[in-house]
């Protein structure tokens, strides 16, 4: 009796309660305002019934749906990558196929165009077949009601709001009058074009959040909605019922597809939407055929992108980093993964694929010697990153950790943006003391007198005390050497040439110059330009700084003294087409044009005359080249280097975590007792750079690196002489007749070592070789 009781108490809530619908339909919520007080007193419902009648707070623009983010390279065309919480592009009614309407009208809800918001036929028969025949549960949902149950649904999840989503989708009777009471409002605000588009947009249709009928039909047959013929839209209109069973494109659930694909077809025939031939024609084909299925991987974001996955990686650390897009980042994660973002990115597709294949041709991902390369590509001017080499995987997850050859550090590239704490640099950081020297009015003709000891306090400038302890730099073939000019110190990569002009113009410049040129550590938090706590050896490169912020540094060089901030983004919108405020490169003049031009002069001598240290690097074809090696304590090899108007580079080599010497290593095959960067990192930077020219179609241009007679003790040199490795002779000779004579004033200097002066900095940092 008491269950009896019970299931006639629950007949005549359900009774009462369509009633109150009916009359919403028929007549107006006011009408039905008379009905209500009876039907929520009856068990308790009016918490939540009531908030329903209110439309105003709940958003159902379809516009607003999550939707997925797209990342693009430079071209604008090429995707690199998509980020979505729900795999969604949103379309108008309009661009999509009629058979596609039409099927989806057919299996969810044949009388849409007829009834105002609820099925009453359908809500009636679904009560006469779960309450009265007691069978299976129906639901009798309109597909204006299963627009709104989907809408309270995303809407509940974007506030996190767990209450709200569990009542949005729990199995009561609750939850259903609530969505007819919404859907009975919905129909007198919005078309019936209008929920059609929400829906179609909303309804999900596959697995691993795959939602809305344009990337339902981009994933199983490669088209857009608007091309959707009748097989293809029955397919797609069958999955919503049960999106993990009836998704075709897993191979063992394609006989229920095809069967509920069938049925759909025979829906529309009922329906008057499709003819007996064509109902006959699809119905016979079997549905693996029809299929051309797209992005089968399960994987989102940057691990789908292949070799591009380290640039997808620092190209997304931007926006989540930038204020730009979002004052917090839950902001930002969530504006990426659902915002609809259509990113366009600076990469350089030829850029990044030659970087990479350069790098694993360096050293192979499962080479012995575990050692990593890491090359940054940055175009000189503007700022823009066109792609990163690594002899890695990209790989998030957790496979990574056990896998050497994957990784989802990015090497070339600052921590905060992903990357580690920075290499070394060695002798590639020589062209700043030069830039130093020059912007203190010097000439790089001058002739500096190295010595054997620098004793504490050393490098002495306002505001910094000197060295704090005493330091004794040698040179890779050993010694101090003798006296030469500012150009062939750097030419030669003598150490104690370095030291011997920051020991005339002190450690001050040498910081500033860097600062100006673009230089920064790697690490979070350094203190580099604020601690003026600097040791000697840093003028030969013991900072520790990344490729991109090392290949930055060049480009200034390149660009007649323009520094930028590298960027990966050139623009962003969002999903109402509106363009979002990206980082800027904030391009300036950072340094005098001239001493630009001569800082790269000398470079160029480096690779062109028979006694520079860097002549591995000149490239194809006569192409002026303008580069840098160097090693530093044989546990980093690196080059860098640019052409003007293209590409400038930087190239290092190494255990990117830990410092491991390369003396007696065989890497990739060959064996040295001792390595030097133009062993390994120059054939690197030689390979990329000839390989990207090549791709792009690089113009052969030598017009650049014009020395200032100011800055040449003032005599000229035109570029044709600069660029054929002579113009360097009488320079030389005139220099060294000048140091003659001033050698004579001078007592010669003892190698020897001062008490005060630290036995680890003995050490032949930055030393370069061939």
């Amino acid at each position: 009796m008491p269950e009896m009781k019970n299931n006639l108490t629950v007949r005549r809530v359900i009774a009462l309660l369509l009633t109150y619908v009916t009359l919403c339909i028929a007549g107006g919520v006011v009408g039905g305002m008379f009905f209500i007080p009876g039907v929520l007193g009856l068990n308790g419902m009016a918490r939540t019934v009531a908030p329903t009648l209110k439309t105003e707070d709940i958003d159902f623009d379809v516009t607003s749906l999550p939707q997925k983010s797209t990342i693009y390279a430079s071209d604008g065309k090429t995707v690199i990558a998509s980020f979505y919480a729900q795999n969604r592009t949103v379309v108008p009614l309009r661009q999509v196929s009629q058979p596609m309407q039409q099927a989806v009208v057919a299996r969810e809800d044949r009388r849409f165009f007829e009834h105002a918001g609820v099925d009453m036929q359908g809500v009636l028969r679904a009560f006469v077949q779960t309450f009265i025949k007691h069978g299976d549960t129906q639901g009798g949902s309109s597909l204006t009601q299963q627009y709104v149950k989907n809408v309270l649904l995303i809407q509940a999840k974007e506030k996190n709001d767990p209450i709200a989503e569990y009542h949005a989708s729990e199995d009561t009777i609750a939850r259903k009058v609530r969505e007819m009471l919404i859907a009975v409002q919905m129909e007198k605000q919005y078309s019936k074009a209008e929920i059609l588009q929400g829906y179609l947009n909303i309804a999900q249709f596959g697995r691993n959040n795959l939602y809305g009928v344009e990337t339902a039909a981009k994933r199983y047959f490669n088209v857009s909605a608007s091309n959707l013929n009748i097989g293809q839209a029955a397919t797609i209109a069958a999955i919503t019922k049960n999106p993990a069973r009836y998704d075709p494109s897993v191979a063992q659930n394609q006989p229920e597809a095809q069967k509920q694909r069938n049925i759909v077809l025979d829906l529309m025939l009922q329906q008057h939407f499709i003819s007996q031939s064509d109902h006959d024609k699809f119905r016979a084909q079997p549905i693996a055929s029809t299929l051309n299925l797209q992005n089968n991987s399960t994987q989102v974001g940057c691990q789908a992108a292949g070799d591009a996955g380290f640039f997808c990686d620092y190209a997304t650390k931007q926006i989540l980093n930038s204020k730009e897009f979002g004052k917090t980042a839950k902001e930002r994660t969530k504006l990426l993964n659902e915002g609809g973002l259509s990113i366009y990115t600076t990469m350089d597709i030829h850029a990044n694929a030659d970087a990479m294949q350069a790098a694993r041709d360096t050293i192979p991902p499962a080479d012995p010697s575990g050692f990593e390369v890491s090359i940054a590509a940055i175009k000189p001017g503007t700022g823009e990153v066109l792609g990163f080499g690594i002899n890695r995987t990209y790989d998030p997850t957790d496979a990574a950790k056990s896998d050497p050859t994957r990784t989802a550090i990015n090497y070339a590239v600052d921590q905060k943006d992903g990357g580690g704490a920075g290499w070394e640099v060695g002798s590639t950081w020589k062209p700043i003391n030069m830039v130093a020297w020059m912007q203190q009015g010097r000439s790089i003709t001058d002739i500096v007198h190295p010595k054997g000891l620098y004793p504490k306090h050393s490098f002495a400038c306002p505001g910094y005390s000197g060295t704090a302890n005493g330091w004794s730099p040698k040179n890779s073939e050993g010694g101090v050497g003798g006296s030469e000019s500012v150009l062939d110190g750097l030419v030669h990569s003598h150490n104690t040439t370095q030291a011997a002009m920051i020991d005339q113009i002190g450690m001050c410049p040498v910081i500033d110059a860097a600062k100006t040129v673009g230089y920064h550590q790697a690490p979070v938090g350094d203190t580099l330009f604020s601690s003026k706590n600097w040791p000697g050896p840093l003028i030969i490169g013991t900072v520790a700084a990344s490729p991109l912020t090392m290949a930055n540094v060049y480009a200034t060089i390149a660009a007649n003294g323009v520094e930028c901030t590298p960027i990966a983004l050139k623009k962003v919108i969002n999903k109402q087409g509106k363009s979002l405020k990206v980082p800027s490169a904030n391009c300036h003049q950072a340094i005098e044009p001239a001493i630009a031009q001569t800082t790269a002069y000398a470079m160029n001598q480096g690779v062109i005359r028979s006694d520079g240290q860097a002549k591995k690097a000149q490239l194809d074809n006569g192409r002026k080249t303008f580069a840098k090696t160097g090693t530093n304590e044989q546990t980093r090899m690196l080059t860098s280097g640019f052409i003007p108007g293209q590409v400038a580079t930087f190239v290092s080599v190494g255990n990117a975590e830990y410092n491991v010497s390369f003396s007696g290593k065989t890497i990739n095959g060959r064996s040295h007792g001792y390595w030097y960067g133009a062993d390994i990192a120059t054939p690197a930077w030689t390979e990329f750079m000839n390989k990207y020219l090549a791709d792009i179609n690089a113009p052969i241009d030598n017009s650049y690196g014009n020395p200032d007679p100011k800055y040449m003790g003032g005599a000229s040199v035109s570029a044709d002489a600069s660029s054929q490795g002579n113009s360097g002779n009488q320079y030389r000779r005139d220099a060294y007749r000048q140091s003659e004579a001033q050698d004579q004033q001078q007592p010669q200097v003892e190698e020897q070592q001062n008490p005060d002066a630290d036995q680890n900095e003995f050490l032949d940092s930055g030393d370069d070789g061939q």
